[in-house]
């Protein structure tokens, strides 16, 4: 008996509602403008929503899936999730399975443990999630995980991905607006993945020429050891810009 073999390229990322599949499974339009907001950052239009939300669900129950969840990172060290089933029953006995753009875009879990939570009003002391486009759905144990921010109902971030989404439109519009002064007008936003392991500072060749550490070494001498006891981190070289 012939033994089958593994396809890694064919199998790797098949639980994923990717860039890929949303291409196969959605309108033409309605992709082009979820693109657009995964990269422009641009708000996503409320009408498109239960299209996506109908996909994504049809695409999941296709995976085997039965619930869904929106999985977030709140601030204590874990993730969290609520699951929630497709199925909406009917009068007669019967049940149909849907997932609506509401459903999709919002969820409401427990926030009363968290600061805001002192706020006794119990539509204050709510947590609310938000889907978070530019990170892609999948299925796993039977469910659909929708990637989603954690915020409070005054806007406080009750995650550790709000801050993370917040600080990347900072360095996107700081970015921007370097490329401008270079003549690049047509970019619309940057994306940061990974950067420089250490960080790294440029010191004229007058300051240089006064650090007898850094002739010598091609470095900074001054630096604390890092938290797993590998290599050095430069400190306080901004004085010598």
């Amino acid at each position: 008996m012939e033994e089958k073999k593994f396809d890694v390229v064919a199998e790797f990322g098949v639980d994923v509602f990717n860039e890929e599949t949303m291409q196969q499974r959605l309108p033409k339009n309605v992709f082009k403008a979820l693109k657009k907001t995964m990269t422009e950052g641009k708000e996503l239009d409320s009408s498109i929503s239960d299209i996506v939300a109908n996909a994504m669900k049809d695409w999941a129950i296709e995976k085997g899936a039965t619930h869904y969840t929106h999985w977030f990172q709140p601030m204590t060290g874990i993730t969290a999730e609520k699951h929630d089933s497709f199925i909406s029953p009917n009068g007669d006995g019967t049940v149909i399975m849907e997932f609506s753009g509401k459903e999709l875009i919002k969820g409401e879990p427990d926030a009363s443990s968290f600061p805001s939570g002192g706020i006794r009003a119990t539509f204050e002391a709510r947590g609310y999630t938000a889907w978070d486009p530019t990170s892609y759905a999948f299925v796993k144990g039977g469910s659909l995980y929708i990637p989603t921010a954690f915020y409070s109902y005054s806007g406080e971030a009750l995650d550790k991905k709000t801050p993370l989404l917040r600080s990347m439109d900072v360095v996107s519009d700081a970015a921007l607006r370097i490329l401008k002064l270079f003549g690049n007008t047509t970019s619309k936003r940057v994306v940061a993945t990974v950067g420089a392991e250490q960080e790294y500072f440029l010191v004229n060749k007058e300051t240089y020429d006064q650090r007898k550490d850094l002739i010598f070494t091609g470095r900074t001498l001054f630096g604390a050891p890092a938290p797993k006891g590998f290599g050095r981190a430069p400190l306080e070289a901004w004085n010598y810009l």
